[in-house]
């Protein structure tokens, strides 16, 4: 039976990270430990296995047509290469109830500000504007 419910988790969190464009982890981190009861440290670790499948998927769907800007992909990929080896040091040289805290610090503050920004009136923002000198 957990099995399952494991199925359903990764399809929710597959379908709103290729929805919103958000990593799955968002989901599957705060459901692997609420409802799964698992350590922080590894629903964060199982939840990283889990993207790279997803993010291929939702990459290869998205730069078929014409939506992923490579040429600022590739340096921002380099850049979290190097984050996520900082990163995991960081996280497995934390307890897991600080991991926990700082998980649910991050959430809060971006769930406020969408919550604030979605208030504003719309801009106008081309998909494919110009970013110092990155084009499609």
């Amino acid at each position: 039976m957990d099995v399952l419910w494991l199925v359903v988790l990764g399809l929710v969190a597959g379908a709103a990270g290729a929805t919103l464009g958000v990593g799955g982890g968002l989901i599957i981190v705060p459901a692997l430990v609420v409802l799964f009861s698992l350590d922080q440290h590894v629903a964060q670790g199982t939840s990283l296995a889990v993207i790279l499948p997803t993010a291929i998927i939702g990459t290869v769907g998205h730069a078929r047509r014409g939506r992923v800007i490579w040429n600022m992909a590739i340096p921002i990929a380099t850049g979290a290469l190097l984050g996520a080896l900082i990163g995991s040091r960081l996280a497995l040289a934390l307890s897991g109830d600080t991991l926990r805290i700082l998980f649910a610090v991050l959430l809060t503050i971006l769930a406020v500000r969408m919550f604030v920004r979605s208030f504003r009136p719309p801009t106008e923002q081309p998909s494919n504007r110009r970013i110092d000198g990155l084009t499609d």
